[in-house]
């Protein structure tokens, strides 16, 4: 089959003052390669551009938008032969940031017609998908209110974050993985199939994409002391040398918490749980990088 790429651009992201991302797809594109662009109009209905993008005309589906919008076209696309791209138009790029795609527009389009391709791992969380990192704690609580907020940007992501990690408590929980049963309390549990959030911010440096792992990250409890040098380890890519944090990787978790708490996958707020699975898919996801 001859190579044909479909756009799934998201018309609500990217930066304040836009430009017309459908206009600078097509001025930027070679004209060697064929191409439709797929408007995602309605946030809550992926239905329609999910059949498009799966009726077997495309080779490659490129993702415009932010992670949530990585997150729909990647999860309808894995374990197929299609070909997942990113224009990274979002607050974090996790992704894209991973994959070593550039951040402006018009050299990600042109990494979608020259780049290579590369296989990946994605995970599933209680059976929802995602490609990059999940979790459960205060990064999910986070997510929600984010989700929720008017204002969007990396600004507005670290204003609520400081207001709330006044407020938050660590909640105790049971891991079970690799034949073992932990219990302990933590602020946030993390589960890394690459190494960041978003916005460069790694969490578990040491997770590979295409290692058929998953990275499990515990983050106890810690005084504001502590705080600081967590935050400088995580932004210089040592979290793992914390000392309040606890890592090893598995091929799947059971974890069960001793109150329903928040879920987040790429971001993305999930439903609240008392008893989380999450397990890796390994080779499972054609990325252009």
């Amino acid at each position: 089959m001859d190579k044909r790429i479909a756009f799934v651009v998201n018309p609500s992201s990217g930066p304040r003052k836009k430009e017309n991302i459908v206009d600078v797809i097509e001025k930027n594109m070679s004209g060697k390669t064929p191409f439709d662009i797929l408007v995602w109009k309605d946030k809550n209905n992926f239905e329609e551009i999910r059949k498009q993008i799966t009726s077997g005309k495309y080779t490659t589906v490129v993702a415009v938008g932010g992670d949530g919008t990585v997150n729909e076209v990647a999860k309808n696309v894995a374990n197929t032969n299609i070909v997942l791209g990113i224009i990274p138009r979002g607050s974090g790029n996790g992704l894209a940031r991973t994959l070593g795609i550039p951040q402006k527009a018009v050299e990600a389009i042109k990494r979608v017609e020259t780049g290579t391709v590369k296989t990946i791992d994605h995970g599933f969380i209680n059976n929802k998908f995602f490609s990059c990192a999940a979790g459960i704690g205060f990064d999910a609580h986070i997510c929600e209110l984010f989700a929720s907020s008017k204002t969007r940007g990396l600004l507005s992501y670290v204003t609520i974050s400081l207001k709330q990690f006044l407020t938050y408590r660590a909640k105790e929980y049971t891991i079970q993985a690799n034949n073992q049963t932990i219990t302990t309390k933590a602020f946030l549990i993390a589960f890394a199939n690459a190494g960041q959030y978003g916005n460069d911010f790694y969490i578990a440096p040491q997770a590979q994409m295409d290692d058929g792992l998953l990275n499990i990250v515990i983050l106890k409890p810690f005084n504001v002391f502590s705080a600081c040098d967590i935050f400088v380890k995580v932004l210089s890519r040592k979290a793992h040398k914390a000392k309040s944090i606890v890592t090893f990787s598995a091929k799947e978790f059971k974890i069960k918490n001793e109150s329903n708490t928040a879920i987040h996958f790429d971001g993305e707020p999930g439903a609240v749980e008392s008893e989380i699975m999450v397990r890796i898919n390994p080779q499972s996801l054609k990325v252009i990088c």
